[in-house]
């Protein structure tokens, strides 16, 4: 078996051991993943306009395609919040985390007045910052993560997935409104 030697800061040197040629090597518990920070830069600011400074990520572009758009990027917002679970974060602020994506979904979802929401309300990088918060306590006030907290990851997830599909369906129902009057203006 091959060991292999990792550094990490404020911490002794710790062997690991590999099985087979793929090495596992578990996530820190003291800083968020570099990957869920590149997420929330990629989702909320990753572009700027130049001489205005504003900037925007795929979050915005992707809610310019109507109905799927704010869903894709939700899921998005799902995996930093289930990273967030896994790093222990305390209900309360799972549940404003959840309540950013909510926010996220509702107004971003408004044409054209959301994409614009979209732009100003970074939902990913606010999540991210909260969880930042959270790693930056002395591990004795910091807790683990249960299966409860996992579970109720989920449920909030799954609530803000009907809420979604209700706001799916409101903007269906009023297009369809919005398209017979103008079908009834023009015949």
């Amino acid at each position: 078996m091959d060991h292999i030697q990792i550094n990490q800061p404020g911490r002794p040197r710790a062997k690991w051991v590999a099985e087979g040629p793929r090495i596992k090597i578990p996530a820190s518990a003291d800083r968020v993943e570099p990957e869920i920070e590149q997420l929330a830069h990629w989702m909320d600011s990753a572009f700027e306009i130049p001489g205005l400074g504003i900037r925007f990520g795929f979050d915005t572009i992707l809610g310019l395609i109507p109905f799927l758009g704010d869903g894709i990027s939700s899921l998005f917002s799902f995996y930093i919040l289930n990273a967030a679970a896994r790093h222990g974060v305390p209900r309360a602020t799972l549940i404003r985390m959840g309540g950013n994506v909510a926010i996220d979904w509702l107004l971003g979802s408004v044409p054209l007045i959301g994409d614009m929401f979209d732009v100003v309300w970074k939902s990913n990088q606010m999540n991210v910052g909260l969880l930042r918060k959270h790693l930056a306590k002395p591990p004795a006030e910091r807790r683990k993560s249960s299966a409860s907290d996992m579970l109720f990851v989920g449920g909030i997830i799954v609530a803000l997935l009907f809420v979604l599909a209700g706001v799916g369906l409101l903007t269906v129902v009023l297009l369809k409104a919005t398209f017979g009057l103008l079908h009834g203006l023009f015949v």
